[in-house]
């Protein structure tokens, strides 16, 4: 892939490198992945359970699926897909936050590869890929997505999160989230790369996938807890979407 089509961002990348010291700190810069961690991983966990028939009850319900997450940062989610059974691969282009999820892995027993590189540089492919917002931060979606495509066996699925683009996004995923509540850093996202879900559902078909499922992720202002949602999406959402078999 040309330097034209990289995923990697370099300004990006110094925005988290900053701080991706910081990745496991609940109180830190990555607060809200922390506190949306348990709803996210609830999305995931049933999305994969019902694309391979997997039994979600179990204590180790992934039986062995290969799993990669893309821009896994400190291993957020790497961390808690291979305790459910997974056989996990995470890969970011921030060699800080690879760093930082290798030493919170072996402090934690777990058995988790870790590389130092964006998706297109990625040779193997995987039952199930993970894009958890980071799409939003790359140069170039269209070939991201593509290369997510590429990464993933025939019959896999990958799921994408990420934020939409509308006015309510701007509100509260800017505005609110980084200039009043300072619940992340001033400049972590622009909302004009914000993705549309049905932007995000032609680049998937472009890439030969077949999106099944679009669901909302929203916070409740009562309860300061994040919930699914089926009907609004205006503002964080999920994606997920198969590759066929052939």
């Amino acid at each position: 892939m040309s330097a034209k089509t990289s995923s990697v961002n370099s300004k990006e990348i110094e925005q988290f490198t900053k701080d991706s010291g910081q990745w496991w700190d609940e109180n830190g810069p990555f607060k809200p992945l922390h506190r949306l961690n348990p709803t996210r991983m609830g999305y995931i966990k049933s999305q994969i359970c019902s694309h391979y028939d997997l039994d979600e009850s179990a204590m180790q319900s992934f039986g062995k699926l290969s799993v990669l997450d893309v821009g896994c940062g400190g291993g957020l989610v790497c961390e808690p897909m291979a305790r459910m059974g997974a056989k996990v691969t995470g890969a970011d282009a921030d060699p800080q936050a690879i760093s930082v999820a290798k030493a919170h892995a072996a402090d934690a027993g777990l058995k988790i590869t870790y590389e130092n590189k964006p998706a297109e540089k990625l040779g193997k492919t995987y039952d199930v890929v993970l894009a958890l917002e980071i799409i939003e931060h790359v140069d170039n979606p269209a070939a991201f997505v593509e290369s997510c495509a590429k990464l993933l066996k025939p019959g896999g699925m990958v799921i994408f999160s990420t934020l939409n683009r509308t006015p309510k996004s701007y509100a509260l995923g800017i505005v609110a989230a980084e200039y009043i509540l300072r619940w992340v850093p001033v400049g972590t996202h622009s909302w004009k790369k914000f993705i549309k879900p049905s932007e995000l559902s032609r680049m998937a078909r472009g890439a030969g996938l077949a999106p099944n499922d679009i669901r909302g992720l929203m916070l409740n202002p009562l309860s300061g807890d994040f919930e699914m949602s089926d009907k609004d999406i205006d503002v964080n959402y999920f994606l997920s979407a198969t590759k066929s078999t052939t």
